[in-house]
Formats: C-alpha cells, sequence, structure tokens
C-alpha cells in the first residue's frame, strides 16, 4: 500500500485521493488577494459566540461541516477525523468537533498541523485503515494573541518581524483512490515527508519565519533526498508561513546545501494578505494560513491542471506560554505533503 522511502518519507502506491476541501475565514483575509476564493468570508470575528476561543470552535465546525457537504459525505462515512489547533490542549477542536461523533485524533504540531494531518489521513486511508478520513485545522487571531501573547485590550506595539495569526480554518476529506468516492477527484497525495525538530536558538517569538525556516530548509533537503528528486520536478514548493523575511533565510539555508528554489518557491503566509494594503507585517502565520491557501488557492491549481506536482510544507513554531517565559529557544518542525494531479 506504501513504500518507505530513505529516512523519513512515504510513497504511495495507490495514492489516496482529496475529494473535498473547505476554507473559511475572518474578514481580514476576506479584503485580502485570495478573498474570492475561500468558502465564506465570516464578518463577525466571534462567530455569534461570547469568547474568542469558542469562535475558533465555531469556525472549525463550520469548515468541517462544508467539507463535508462538498465531498458528499456524512458524519457516518469518515472513520477518522485528524485535527489540531494552536490552543492549549487543543480545546478549540476538542469543544468545536465534539458534536460530530467523529473518532478522533487531536494534533498539536503548531503551525504546521495541516500537513500533519493531511500525512497521517492520508497514511490511514492509503494504508487501509480507513476508506475516508478528514483532516482539519484551525487558528485564530485573537484567542492566539491571548495564547501566545498578550491580550488585544493591552495594543501592544507589533515590530516589523512579525506575522499576523490568520483567522481560518480548512478541512479535507480524503478516499482511497480506488473508492468510487473517489472517482471523480482530481488530487491525489503521491507521498510524504515526516519532519524532525529542528532548533537554532532563535527566542524571539516575534520572529516566527526565523524560528521556522531552519525547520522548513531541513524537511524540504531531506524530501529531495529520499526521492532522488530535484526542485524542478515540482510546479512549486510551497512553504506555510514563514512570511517575508522566513521566505529569504529559507532559500539562504537551502542555497549552502546546493539546492536553488530559484522561482519554484512561495509561501502561503505572502500570498493570503497584500503587504501594500494591510498591515500585516512580514505576512500571514497560524494553522489555518497553510490550510485556507491550501483548500482556496492550491488545490484548485492542481485540478485545472495548471500544475502537476506540489509540495506542500506547513511550518510550526514548537513554543508555548511555558517555554517561552523560562526563556526557553523557538524548536520549529515541518511536513511535506506531496500533491499531484490525477
Amino acid at each position: 500500500m506504501a513504500q518507505n522511502q530513505g529516512r523519513a518519507s512515504i510513497i504511495f502506491d495507490r495514492p489516496p485521493r482529496i475529494i473535498g476541501a473547505a476554507s473559511i475565514v475572518g474578514e481580514k483575509e476576506g479584503e485580502g488577494p485570495l478573498g474570492h476564493l475561500f468558502d465564506c468570508i465570516e464578518k463577525d470575528p466571534k462567530f455569534g459566540k461570547d469568547t474568542w476561543e469558542e469562535a475558533e470552535s465555531e469556525l472549525q465546525l463550520r469548515t468541517a461541516r462544508k467539507a463535508m457537504e462538498k465531498s458528499g459525505m456524512n458524519e457516518e462515512q469518515l472513520r477518522y477525523l485528524f485535527a489540531g489547533d494552536l490552543l492549549a490542549q487543543g480545546i478549540a477542536t476538542s469543544y468545536g468537533i465534539m458534536e460530530l461523533q467523529i473518532p478522533l485524533f487531536g494534533l498539536y504540531g503548531a503551525c504546521s498541523t495541516c500537513g500533519e494531518s493531511l500525512s497521517l489521513a492520508a497514511m490511514a486511508v492509503g494504508g487501509g485503515f480507513a476508506d475516508c478520513a478528514m483532516a482539519l485545522t484551525s487558528s485564530h487571531f485573537a484567542s492566539a494573541e491571548r495564547e501566545f501573547r498578550f491580550p488585544l485590550e493591552y495594543a501592544g506595539q507589533r515590530p516589523l518581524s512579525t506575522t499576523w495569526t490568520v483567522t481560518g480554518a480548512g478541512g479535507f476529506v480524503l478516499a482511497a483512490g480506488d473508492s468510487a468516492a473517489a472517482s471523480q477527484a482530481h488530487v491525489q497525495i503521491g507521498g510524504i515527508t515526516t519532519g524532525k525538530i529542528v532548533d537554532y536558538g532563535v527566542k524571539d517569538s516575534m520572529h516566527m519565519g526565523a524560528a521556522m525556516a531552519p525547520a522548513a530548509a531541513d524537511t524540504i533537503f531531506q524530501h529531495l533526498k529520499d526521492t532522488g528528486r530535484e526542485v524542478s520536478d515540482y510546479d512549486c514548493i510551497l512553504t506555510g508561513d514563514l512570511g517575508s523575511i522566513g521566505q529569504t533565510i529559507l532559500k539562504d539555508l537551502l542555497f549552502d546545501q546546493g539546492i536553488d528554489l530559484q522561482n519554484r518557491h512561495d509561501d502561503c503566509g505572502i500570498l493570503i494578505f497584500d503587504p501594500e494594503k494591510q498591515d500585516t507585517h512580514a505576512g500571514g502565520s497560524g494553522c489555518g494560513c497553510a490550510a485556507t491557501v491550501l483548500a482556496a488557492y492550491v488545490l484548485p491549481r492542481i485540478e485545472r491542471g495548471e500544475w502537476q506536482r506540489v509540495l506542500f510544507v506547513p511550518t510550526g513554531a514548537l513554543l508555548s506560554k511555558v517555554s517561552f517565559n523560562e526563556g526557553q529557544s523557538i524548536p520549529g518542525i515541518a511536513h511535506a505533503v506531496v500533491l499531484e494531479r490525477c
């Protein structure tokens, strides 16, 4: 059902297919360059709830339901749900999708969670352990600010190196490639490369690009080594949320290892906001950044045949309030998913 490749990669013999994808974002994301592509733009930042955390749970639930609607599946047909968010103990996920009653694997990979959830869902489906599974993740600007930085009421200054946590969620329904449910799908997951923790000693929580870029470089390097592929084998190598500064660091790190990304690289955090018109500084970040851009922008381009193969590499900064306040550095991790037109 799958073939191990090198140290950290898997190539699927019968690749699972993405049969439905959904994206829901907040108003600021809807005002960005990709605004016309998202399934829904919610103008109420609290999504009709009393707290930011409840708002993110509602955001995740709506996205899960939208993904099921677009895939033609329901809760009973999904064997597993792989989901996560940025909040302590994954509470946005726990409370958000509780009522769906789908067997759940709760995940935390920080902003790399979309790659982690897609990888595990693909392994479950590709390995024959599930006919259908969903990968789901979310983030919310206000809940993340309260979790990792300051309550919004503090009105703290943001340095130019910061990225803006995306209010958004992305959901993806996967089905076995040879199943009837997948017969009309045009995007498959051809393989994955699982990242490892990389720590360059960055301690600035306002500089996520610097903390995550080394992990992205490590995973991309490992993927190319494991598979024997070149950068030119991909129409695009797309990282999750390095932003403009992190992108420069990534290219420099890979160039030092003999890999030139040339014009093949882009970043979801750069794509989702307009730096000239929106005050997001270095770009976007958060679990919802990579997830919403993948659902709304990347998958349709593959479906239309504009891209044949994309290496999707969401990146995560593995910090917490405790680790930061104790003066620890910020390790990073990145997971790569091979998306192919079929």
